[in-house]
């Protein structure tokens, strides 16, 4: 009964919004007082197709999600076990100040980061997007990371070390199989984030980077909305694709996952 009211609700609040674009890019929205829907149409995935740049701008926003994804990994896993298990004067604010991103507005930053940028000649490229795409992203990854390690405890890692395990068999047999529920975490929510960045894409990039978001965002004053609902669909599920993509080369590449998996069958 539970796990029946479980799917419901998860029907109800994912799958029901994600089938209802579907059929608002295929039908749009039928005319006031119209007795018919009138008959499907491709018009709007035409439209979104044949928008300038669209399946390039699809491309550099997957690169520049991996980018960002991959130093959400290092930075994250690093500075998590160091506020787990390291005790130094300042920690409190130290951690404090990781925060801060969340709460200073997004255009303050970009701003005082576009002078740096320039500087050192980030500013219009990819990989200087997909540094600023890190103020938003690297405080939830240490958050996450940090009650990881907390979860596992300094005593398992003092055990290895104790029966003369390496600093890096530790970290790919303990620890990052027990860190697995942080990454999964980490692993979606870096990529929605770096996926929706619009103001800090369009300051940092100058119009040269030019991304998913900031091809979608310009549609949103339009009428259309078949149109909108196609965008949101792509916007969707690319997020969810990678997912599944990056979910898939976890299960390769970190031990004991194929246990897991005889376990759950």
């Amino acid at each position: 009964m539970k796990k029946t009211s479980f799917y419901s609700i998860s029907f109800i609040l994912f799958a029901f919004p994600l089938l209802f674009l579907v059929y608002k890019s295929f039908y749009g929205v039928a005319a006031w007082g119209s007795p018919a829907l009138g008959d499907p149409s491709v018009r709007a995935w035409e439209l979104l197709m044949n928008e300038g740049g669209f399946l390039n701008s699809v491309w550099v926003s997957v690169w520049i999600a991996v980018i960002v994804l991959v130093l959400n990994l290092l930075i994250g896993i690093t500075a998590g076990k160091v506020f787990s298990f390291s005790s130094f004067r300042g920690k409190a604010l130290m951690e404090a100040l990781m925060m801060l991103p969340l709460f200073i507005p997004v255009l303050v930053v970009a701003i005082g980061l576009h002078i740096t940028f320039i500087r050192y000649g980030l500013s219009d490229h990819w990989l200087g997007v997909a540094l600023v795409h890190l103020v938003p992203t690297i405080p939830y990854s240490i958050k996450m990371f940090k009650t990881g390690y907390e979860r596992i405890g300094s005593k398992l890692l003092e055990q290895s070390t104790i029966l003369g395990g390496s600093a890096v068999k530790r970290l790919y047999h303990i620890e990052l199989p027990l860190l697995l529920p942080s990454i999964r975490s980490v692993l979606f929510l870096t990529i929605v984030i770096s996926l929706s960045q619009y103001v800090l894409t369009a300051i940092i990039g100058g119009g040269n980077v030019v991304t998913l978001a900031m091809v979608y965002y310009p549609f949103t004053d339009t009428a259309d909305e078949a149109v909108m609902a196609a965008f949101s669909i792509v916007f969707a599920l690319i997020p969810l694709i990678l997912y599944i993509i990056l979910e898939g080369c976890l299960t390769f590449i970190l031990p004991y996952q194929h246990l897991r998996r005889r376990k759950r069958k």
